[in-house]
């Protein structure tokens, strides 16, 4: 009766996976082995999607990039915010999650004023001091920037959860046995961690290699990126079979990248325990 029960429960979980997760799935990988006009078998849209492999390396890497930035960034604060006070863990999450209720696209253009070349807030305050303006707009590091600032909740909020729940009698059983901070904090609290850094590297590397808002308002047509390519393809050129291929091969890349990820994360946990 229970697991009849239970059965039923899941059946909407079930459903909103199919339509939203498999069927959407499903017609990119058809899309992307069809012929636009003829709708037979082809391998020519992967083919024209690998030539755009320079741009989904650049894609990768920048996001990589962005997405150690924000777990440098991000860990200190995690471990101070789970040993506050309960009122003040509250508020820091608000003003974590504070600028993730304006839209995205406000939030970008807010950069773009902040750092654009000659009226930027950033040039005139370094300018006032004396100072040389900088010219950071359309660059890989304002992506970069921009990558940071929207996608850095995403790395908070799992490492938080998971050391807000760290047991405290293990640190101080490991120092009552002799381990220093430095070894408390390599061998207790980050093996301990380890699900909030893989959940945090996931939820912040898959949106930011698959961008475009960002590249295309901070980074300029110099700094494309695959999230661009495959946006023209479905709206500018709407051609969902060249834009499937392409989606189809960043999934890939992001498949291979995240089981080397886990794999090393695995084989560190284990060395760490040792």
């Amino acid at each position: 009766m229970n697991n009849r029960k239970f059965r039923m429960f899941s059946i909407p979980y079930l459903v909103w996976m199919l339509v939203f997760t498999i069927i959407p799935l499903a017609l990119i990988a058809f899309f992307a082995f069809t012929d636009r006009d003829t709708g037979a078998f082809t391998l020519d849209n992967i083919q024209y999607a690998s030539k755009y492999l320079p741009v989904l390396v650049k894609s990768v890497w920048l996001a990589a990039v962005a997405t150690v930035i924000c777990l440098v960034i991000s860990y200190p604060l995690a471990y101070i915010m789970s040993k506050m006070k309960l009122n003040h863990q509250r508020t820091m999450m608000m003003l974590i999650m504070l600028p993730m209720w304006m839209n995205f696209l406000l939030r970008t253009y807010a950069w773009m004023s902040i750092l654009e070349t000659n009226s930027g807030l950033l040039n005139k305050v370094i300018t006032f001091f004396g100072f040389e303006p900088v010219n950071v707009m359309y660059t890989q590091g304002a992506v970069i920037l921009g990558m940071v600032y929207n996608y850095i909740p995403y790395m908070i909020l799992p490492l938080y959860t998971i050391m807000v729940k760290l047991d405290g009698r293990l640190i101080e059983a490991a120092q009552d046995l002799g381990c220093n901070t430095f070894n408390v904090f390599r061998k207790v609290i980050i093996p301990l961690s380890f699900p909030g850094i893989t959940s945090g590297v996931t939820m912040t590397f898959v949106p930011a290699v698959s961008t475009f808002v960002i590249s295309q308002m901070l980074g300029g047509p110099k700094n494309s990126l695959v999230g661009d390519l495959i946006e023209s393809q479905f709206i500018t050129a709407y051609n969902p079979n060249y834009g499937s291929a392409i989606s189809l091969l960043l999934m890939v890349v992001v498949f291979i990248c995240m089981g080397i990820f886990n794999q090393f994360d695995n084989e560190e946990m284990e060395e760490t325990l040792k």
